[in-house]
């Protein structure tokens, strides 16, 4: 059960937002081992004084388009598996909505299944 949170500068249009949603979504089902209907995401958009990023750090050439992913997620899954995430978000999200490469900044936040209740008080994972 993967909580998504994307941030970004204000400013992006429904379309662009729906973009980033489905985009992380379908990588998440084809390459994360993310089950159909398990989407939690959430947008936060940040005027520019809110949002502050290095353009270089790494030799990256940022812009202003930066989208930050941020994936709260039980830890299962092998640094293979993980790459190919990584890698098939990048080519989804530069399809649509035609995220540059070097906008796209992704963390994972892995946690133990105990760690999650989707409702009614229970931890449904164990």
């Amino acid at each position: 059960m993967p909580l998504v949170r994307i941030a970004l500068r204000r400013g992006k249009s429904p379309d662009y937002l729906a973009a980033l949603r489905n985009g992380i979504y379908r990588a998440m089902t084809e390459a994360f081992s993310v089950p159909e209907n398990d989407r939690f995401i959430l947008v936060s958009q940040h005027d520019a004084e809110e949002f502050d990023a290095d353009r270089t750090y790494l030799g990256m050439e940022r812009s202003d388009d930066l989208v930050i992913v941020q994936i709260a997620c039980n830890n299962t899954r092998g640094v293979e598996q993980k790459q190919a995430f990584y890698r098939r978000l990048c080519e989804l999200l530069g399809e649509s909505p035609g995220l540059r490469p070097d906008d796209l900044f992704i963390n994972l936040l892995e946690t133990g299944k105990e760690n999650w209740s989707f409702g009614r008080g229970i931890a449904q994972y164990v």
